[in-house]
């Protein structure tokens, strides 16, 4: 029976079973568990019985709290004021207005942050961990919540601790627990039990969820999941909702409060002006400028840009890019260095056998991934030799088989590797060659193994033969095994080992960037378990695998698209610089690259390192430390740095970096968690359609910024030269407050759906030090808004100059402010080439749509009785209402002909 030991908790809410104190297998019939996993079915009883492995989801604030929230900032209660001054003074109109427009910001913010909420849960799910199991005697890799009380668990360097275990294997394990214990050291894992009360950071027995593991492999049983982990008293802290304002939110709000301050200000002034100076009747003179106040302010501008972003986000996703952290999407389109990872990155990560050498043979492997359909051919010999020299790859292909511990599987459409790719295309190589892996694995079965190593650079099996013998069988990098090996197999059995010769290969094949694998073996006496003995000499050289990782050929387009947009790419790998350097001329990453390796780093001060990155393109057996100083020596230069990685030792320069990219399929959940973006696909292809579309979302906020203000900055010039110069007021304050309602709503959000303009990867990258309000912007605030002041003047005194009433005129100036909106809209959504075209006229369907909202709710606003009556309009004759999209068209023309004067005169150059 299951013991329930587990599912009781302490009043701090921690576990309380003493799993620690007992030894493996008893924590094995505790829990009703063997070595080889749980069964599929009772795998999922256990999971109906104990819930999900999985803490409990943070809740935001409450929705009605959260609308609530939306009327929380000085603007608001700026507006709520005067809403209530108009109501007072029997201004019910007035009031009506302000109130809906007050109404309206607050719903555009509250769905806007909901939607931001929804975006990021996604995202969490999108890069949801996984761990390999044992379920049924097979490796398979769940989601984490699948995982039950029970389950076997395989760790290996990078993985995060899934749930808590008690360790049942543990080789060279050492373990980060500096989440749960503060200890900056890793923790060496054992397998001996401990004292019931030894405390957390000595239960070295257990590896707990959340830790990672930082070196070494092994195994555990599931003892707690859930909330009922070490983990679960703090899950507060480990599910916390991550903080949406980004700087760029920031700066904007900012800029909000410091505008609203200056337009309160010039508000009060201008209403002592108004009232002193030109005798305005006080009530009217206040709400007027209570409604000047809404519409000069952009109160949903952060709104809009947030919405701007969100839009960004789906968009990359949708091309593989899943953003964790929002600021990332403003960050993007400034990129002008990607440091990329070569494998699986910038080639398919599908490594194939391509050639295996042996002492006296050659033999290509045709056929490409791991689908094991291809053939061995010997190379150079004619076809009745062909079977000796196969025979004689036999054994080094019962090493590749049996010193292994991955497993080739038929997905729907496709092979697939559970476990190191490597090692999936040695299970393809013999399944070419006509063996079975399992079938081989079942008449050798394994004693004892060392696993792989960083340090040793080599794995070593145990196996008994079908006679009983006992046979060491040894994979791992060829410097390592050949200073192990003393002899060599051939036709004529043993003989010296030809070191000379096993280098030559070596270096052939790292020049064609190749990766190579050696193989050895040797008899050994009886006895279950490998000695050190064993292993330092005395081994058999059977021969060497030679792999190739072909190149992505979408990674080669993308390569171009970089250059084109003036972004540097950067290969960082721990390869051998003559694989690193021939890969990069097969992707056009350089015809003759520079190349520089990590000992060659290590001789340059940081001063000459700067100098030295500029040059290289390629970084060779490179560290942690290296990649790290790459990237500073990179920002020193004023370069805004995309760093991709997949490995725990990947995280330094990943956090460093100014974007950190992991890899969806092959990262770690150490890279994801320090990284900003993770790639879905590991395809280099992917981080430059990024790039892409964060200078779409970029351009999408600085067109924004550039129709939002001058809108509002005519709409407010207007009236304000009605009141110093003492005519009679253009627009009532209702009408004003009309304008606002109308196209915040409408021609104020659609910019954020804008597609890319025509060469946007054709430009070089933004100074990561540019202002949002550049010189362009500010120029175009001013101009547009003494343009529209002039549009809307000039149908107003022809109004009244034709004795059309006040009514009339007014009306014609609310559409002629709307029109010019409309006209503005246009050209403003092209800024770096003219809007007319074809393409720049028929729009997208979002503004076809908010363009006939508009046309729609003015058409009501003219001719409706009911909106006649509450915002004192009338219908203005046919030569009077063509004049107005007239005006449209003049406005268009004229900013048009400004964008081409700007650009041949080369001022705000940089900028348009």
């Amino acid at each position: 029976m299951l013991q329930d030991g587990q599912n009781i908790l302490n009043q701090q809410g921690r576990p309380v079973a003493d799993w620690h104190s007992q030894p493996a297998p008893a924590v094995l019939e505790a829990l009703a568990a063997t070595p080889g996993g749980l069964s599929s079915e009772e795998a999922r009883r256990r999971l109906e019985q104990h819930g999900p492995n999985a803490l409990p989801v943070t809740q935001g604030p409450h929705p009605l709290r959260r609308l609530l929230a939306q009327f929380h900032n000085a603007l608001i209660y700026f507006l709520l004021a005067g809403a209530a001054a108009a109501w007072s003074l029997g201004h019910q109109i007035d009031a009506f207005v302000i109130l809906a427009v007050v109404l309206i910001n607050a719903v555009v913010g509250f769905v806007q942050e909901g939607k931001a909420e929804k975006a990021l849960n996604a995202i969490r799910s999108m890069i949801a961990p996984r761990a390999s199991v044992t379920r049924d005697g097979q490796r398979v890799s769940l989601p984490v919540e699948r995982l039950v009380p029970g389950d076997v668990v395989l760790l290996e360097a990078g993985d995060r601790v899934p749930a808590d275990l008690r360790l049942l294997r543990a080789h060279a394990l050492r373990i980060d627990e500096a989440l749960l214990t503060g200890e900056s050291v890793a923790s060496n894992k054992q397998l001996a039990p401990v004292s019931p009360n030894a405390p957390l950071g000595d239960r070295r027995c257990l590896a707990f969820s959340g830790s990672l593991v930082s070196a070494g492999s092994g195994a555990g049983v599931v003892v707690a999941t859930g909330q009922r982990t070490e983990i679960g008293h703090i899950s507060k802290l480990v599910g916390s909702v991550q903080e949406l304002t980004t700087p760029l939110l920031r700066q904007v709000n900012a800029f909000g409060r410091r505008f609203t301050a200056v337009a309160i200000v010039a508000a009060a002034l201008l209403f002592a002006f108004a009232v002193t100076i030109r005798d305005y009747d006080w009530a009217d003179a206040l709400i007027a400028v209570v409604a000047l106040a809404v519409g000069v302010v952009p109160e949903g501008l952060p709104a809009v840009i947030t919405i701007t972003l969100a839009i960004g986000v789906q968009r990359m996703a949708a091309r593989h890019a899943v953003i964790r952290r929002l600021p990332a999407v403003e960050t993007l389109g400034a990129t002008s260095v990607i440091c990329s990872d070569k494998t699986g990155t910038l080639t398919r990560n599908e490594m194939t056998a391509c050639r295996m050498m042996t002492a006296g043979a050659e033999i290509s492997v045709s056929g490409s991934g791991y689908a094991p359909d291809g053939k061995l051919t010997t190379v150079g010999v004619s076809a009745e030799d062909d079977a000796e020299a196969n025979a004689l790859a036999a054994p080094l292909l019962r090493v590749a088989l049996l010193c292994n511990d991955s497993q080739l599987k038929r997905a729907a459409v496709h092979w697939v590797v559970e476990g190191d790719p490597m090692e999936g295309a040695l299970l393809t190589l013999g399944r070419k060659a006509g063996l079975e892996p399992d079938h081989l694995r079942a008449e050798w079965p394994r004693l004892d193994e060392i696993p792989f190593d960083a340090q040793h650079r080599f794995m070593a099996v145990l196996s008994q033969g079908p006679g009983g013998e006992a046979w060491l069988f040894v994979k791992g990098a060829p410097e390592a095994l050949l200073q192990r090996c003393s002899h060599q197999a051939d036709q004529e059995g043993e003989v010296a080992l030809d070191r000379p010769h096993w280098k030559e290969h070596i270096v052939r094949a790292a020049a064609s960037g190749q990766r190579v694998l050696a193989f050895a073996a040797r008899r050994v006496s009886q006895g279950r378990q490998i000695t050190p003995a064993v292993l330092e000499e005395g081994l058999t050289f059977l021969g060497l695998v030679a792999f190739i990782d072909p190149p992505r050929d979408e990674a080669m387009t993308a390569i171009r698209r970089c250059r084109a947009a003036g972004i540097a790419v950067k290969m960082i790998t721990g390869d051998h610089p003559e694989t690193a350097a021939a890969i990069a001329r097969q992707i056009g990453l350089d015809e003759a690259p520079v190349t520089m390796t990590g000992a060659e780093l290590d001789t340059l001060s940081d001063g000459a390192l700067a100098t030295a990155v500029s040059r290289a393109s390629v970084f060779a057996r490179t560290s942690p430390e290296h990649k790290l100083r790459i990237v500073r020596a990179l920002q020193a230069q004023g370069h805004v740095v995309a760093m991709t990685g997949d490995g725990v030792n990947d995280a330094p320069s990943l956090k460093q970096a100014d974007i950190g990219i992991a890899m969806g399929h092959k990262g770690t959940e150490a890279a994801k968690e320090a990284s900003q973006m993770v790639l879905m696909d590991d395809d280099f292809a992917s981080i430059v359609a990024a790039v892409h579309e964060g200078r779409v979302v970029y351009d999408n906020i600085r067109k924004v910024i550039a129709w939002t203000l001058p809108t509002n900055g005519g709409e407010a010039l207007t009236v304000i030269a009605a009141i110093l110069l003492g005519f009679t007021m253009p627009m009532t304050a209702a009408q004003i407050l009309w304008i606002n309602m109308v196209t915040t709503i409408t021609l104020g959000l659609i910019l954020a759906f804008e597609p890319a303009e025509p060469g946007v990867m054709r430009r070089k990258p933004r100074s990561r030090h540019g202002s949002l309000l550049s010189p362009f912007l500010l120029w175009r605030v001013a101009f547009v808004s003494v343009l529209f002041m002039a549009g809307g003047l000039a149908i107003f005194f022809h109004a009244l100059n034709r004795g059309l009433g006040e009514d009339v005129a007014r009306t014609l100036v609310v559409n002629t402010i709307v029109v010019l909106e409309i006209f503005y809209l246009f050209n403003v959504r092209y800024l770096h080439m003219t809007s007319i075209t074809l393409r720049g006229m028929l729009g997208t369907p979002a503004v076809l749509i908010a363009l006939v909202l508009v046309v729609l709710a003015q058409l009501a606003f003219t001719y409706l009785p009911v909106l006649q009556q509450l915002f004192a309009t009338a219908p203005a004759p046919l030569l009077e209402s063509a004049l107005v999209p007239l005006l449209g068209v003049a406005l268009l023309l004229i900013l048009e002909a400004e964008k081409m004067l700007l650009r041949r005169l080369g001022l705000f150059a940089a900028e348009v």
